[in-house]
Parts: C-alpha cells; structure tokens; sequence
C-alpha cells in the first residue's frame, strides 16, 4: 500500500463525526422501525450515550474500531503516522469508557457498547440485545 501524504491524512481524519456516525445512525434507524424510541447523545447522562433511554436506565455505545481501540495491543503497530500523537489519544479514549461505564453501573444504567462492525454486520442482532435490556427493566413491546 502506498503511504498517505500528512496533508491527506490530515484532511481524512477532520472529516470524521463524533455524533450521528453511519453506524449510529444505522443501529438508530433499526430501533426506530421496532417502535423503541430514544434520545441521541443526551447531554443530561454522564458520557453522552450516543443512543439511551433514560427512564430506563439504558445507555448505548456506538465505538468505532480505531478511535477506541479495538483489540489494541494487537492493532498498536500498524499505527505508523503520528504514533506520539495516536497511541496516547486512543489510551485515553479507552480510559474514559471505562471511567464512563464505572459511573453509569454504578449509578444504575445498563451500559451496552457495540463495535462498528458489529453493528454493520449484525445490526438486528445489536437491536436484539438492546430491547432484550430493556424487557428486563420493564419496557413493553409496542403493538404493531
């Protein structure tokens, strides 16, 4: 593979969303046809969950692979621009989704976390397991 250019690089990574990612929106748009509704990163339950249902105490990750460090010990060395930069980024990434889910468990949410591929192989699955969480704290399937 050819390298990039910084400047390539650089403007491939500024266009990159934090919020209503593809795979946000993807896992959204399943939940919505199953009749459950939602709040999209709320700013009202610590960690912005990028999907919750606040009543229920339910709270929903969307991670992308690279910026929170999937299987990173092994995935550390292909990082080859700007190591200096990334390595640490992307530590502290994986930091503060522990300290997330530390504070939302012991607060009482269900704390759900989905990998991007995971939700774009599987997103039925991921809806799945979303509404399985819910049943359990009381919510009732919507008539169709």
């Amino acid at each position: 593979m050819k390298p990039r250019s910084q400047e390539t690089i650089s403007y491939t990574m500024s266009r990159i969303r934090g919020k209503n990612t593809g795979i946000e929106m993807k896992l959204r748009r399943e939940l919505y046809q199953r009749g459950i509704r939602y709040r999209a990163n709320s700013k009202y339950i610590y960690g912005h969950p990028d999907i919750s249902m606040k009543g229920y105490k339910v709270a929903i990750f969307c991670d992308s692979e690279f910026w929170h460090g999937y299987e990173f010990a092994e995935n550390e060395e292909k990082i080859h621009a700007n190591r200096d930069y990334w390595i640490p980024k992307i530590k502290r990434n994986m930091e503060r989704d522990n300290e997330v889910n530390e504070y939302l468990l012991a607060h009482g949410y269900v704390v759900l976390r989905f990998w991007g591929k995971e939700i774009e192989k599987d997103v039925k699955g991921c809806a799945d397991k979303i509404e399985e969480a819910l049943i359990q704290r009381g919510y009732k399937k919507p008539l169709k």
